[in-house]
């Protein structure tokens, strides 16, 4: 194998722009691996772990951009590096609109811009965002990465300016019908979002939209606006904001359990607003006394029909539905040793609603990375058991796209977890909509193939379920992305709630 950088002294590109870059020369036959980023320590570091640091990769500054390839021979590294050329003039890391050479610029020469939207790696994150909070701007900080006390001053200083910050590490917003992020292309309508939830914004935004409403405004905070160190600033000020706007009829807020004093001051504040409000706080238990004005739900499917039953007066909505297969046959083509579901997530909350649903049912040997509770915290030793695993966790997206944009990491897993012999039930989420691959199922299906191989060539079966959350008006189509995955021989559910009861099913 033969190596070769390249860096572009003084470029910049963002990090969401680099990583589809990354992504597309990826997929290049030619190549065996490549990385394209700036010249962070971070990104250097991740690149010398992969053993593709070179002395001129090591001498790269944050202000110059890494290209380094990894192929068969030199001729074809040089053949690799023009490709990433012409694919940036079409347009894959180069700006196709006015750019600027700093923010700054932008907002003086962009005057009716009212969102700054920040994608730069996490330690330049809190600079950036107040640079735009001074030139009057809105914020959402898609970084991760971004230090708790930084999250707490900014949004601090936006609640004092009248301005919002979403995020950091936002996954999805939808403001004034336009998806900025991850965000799915749902109705405009009378539900009003504000979620420190991204997937499970997400899931709340299609469930709304196919029970026949749509959105007004979806603010997304950040996971850890409603910890005890934030507060609960940016949820408080969004609900307030959606209160006074006109076209939203009800609010619904999206969170993972928060912190108690946090919960109680939100539905205080909740108590004061003229709209109704439906409460969905995953996996926490119900207060016992609510404010008139607030429906508590557990799912996001249940707030989503709560928001729609609102809206339509308490009218009829369509059942809920639950995808039929043969459980009896397939328990019994299970060998005995195949006792555990292993899930593997893109999205973080869809992975924390089918851990909360398999945890219920199987408290003693049900372990994941998005537990609160150390009890059933995944450990180094957890090898057996029903494992719940967000890949798209901050541990293992350190220096390395989401999985909603390159699956690398999500496909590597596949064939690990599909060669335990204790493995009866693979469950997966594919997410669609504006930031994600542009064919998810396309990029999974070869991990599928050599893991049903596999699970062949051991005379076991390997169950397999997976619930792709978009619409068919997302640029992948739903109903082309779930084509794909039923001929794979993939059972495919329609929500969140049903890729749980299935999946228990099977195993049961």
């Amino acid at each position: 194998m033969h190596i070769k950088a390249v860096v572009k002294a003084n470029t910049y590109a963002d990090s969401m722009s680099l990583m589809a870059l990354s992504t597309k020369v990826n997929q290049l036959e030619i190549v065996d691996q490549a990385m394209i980023g700036m010249g962070t320590n971070l990104n250097k570091q991740v690149i010398a772990e992969v053993g593709l640091s070179t002395p001129e990769v090591e001498a790269a500054t944050p202000r110059d951009q890494i290209i380094v390839v990894q192929c068969a021979t030199e001729e074809l590294c040089d053949e690799a590096l023009v490709t990433v050329e012409e694919l940036r003039a079409l347009g894959v890391a180069a700006p196709t609109e006015t750019t600027y050479r700093t923010s700054r610029q932008a907002y003086e020469n962009e005057e009716s811009a009212s969102l700054a939207i920040i994608s730069v790696p996490g330690e330049y994150a809190a600079d950036e965002a107040r640079t735009a909070l001074a030139a009057g701007r809105n914020v959402l900080i898609f970084s991760d990465n971004v230090t708790v006390d930084d999250e707490l001053d900014l949004k601090r200083r936006a609640h004092e300016l009248g301005l919002l910050v979403m995020g950091p590490d936002c996954g999805t917003a939808i403001i004034n019908g336009t998806g900025l992020c991850f965000a799915n292309v749902v109705n405009r309508g009378p539900v009003g979002v504000v979620g420190a939830s991204g997937t499970g914004s997400q899931e709340l935004s299609v469930r709304i939209d196919a029970l026949g409403s749509g959105v007004s405004q979806l603010i997304g905070v950040g996971g850890r606006d409603l910890s005890e160190a934030i507060g609960g600033i940016m949820m408080l000020d969004g609900m307030r904001m959606l209160d006074a706007d006109p076209g939203t009829e009800v609010i619904v807020l999206l969170s993972k359990p928060p912190a108690p004093a946090v919960a109680a001051r939100v539905l205080a504040a909740a108590a004061e607003l003229a709209t109704p409000v439906v409460v969905c706080f995953i996996g926490a238990a119900e207060p016992e006394e609510l404010p008139s004005n607030v429906t508590f739900v557990a799912t996001t499917r249940d707030a989503a029909r709560a928001a729609v039953s609102v809206v339509t007066g308490g009218g009829e909505l369509p059942p809920v539905g639950h995808l039929e297969v043969d459980v009896e046959g397939i328990r019994a083509a299970r060998l005995p040793e195949q006792t555990d579901l292993r899930g593997l997530f893109c999205g973080g909350t869809v992975c924390d609603e089918v851990f909360q649903a398999v945890k219920r049912r199987y408290p003693d040997t049900t372990r994941s990375n998005v537990a609160k509770d150390q009890r059933f915290a995944i450990t180094p030793e957890s090898r057996s058991g029903h494992l719940l695993i967000d890949l798209g966790a901050d541990e293992y997206t350190q220096g390395r796209p989401h999985p909603m944009i390159d699956p690398t990491i999500r496909n590597a897993a596949i064939l690990e977890q599909a060669a335990d012999p204790a493995t009866a039930v693979l469950v997966l989420d594919v997410e669609l909509g504006y930031g994600s691959h542009p064919d998810p199922v396309g990029a999974l299906l070869p991990a599928l193939e050599q893991a049903q191989a596999a699970a062949r060539a051991a005379d076991r079966p390997l169950e397999i379920v997976a619930y792709v959350l978009g619409t068919d008006r997302d640029p992948q189509n739903k109903a082309a992305q779930v084509a794909a995955l039923t001929a794979r021989g993939v059972h495919v559910v329609d929500d969140v709630i049903d890729l749980a009861d299935v999946a228990l099913e099977m195993i049961s």
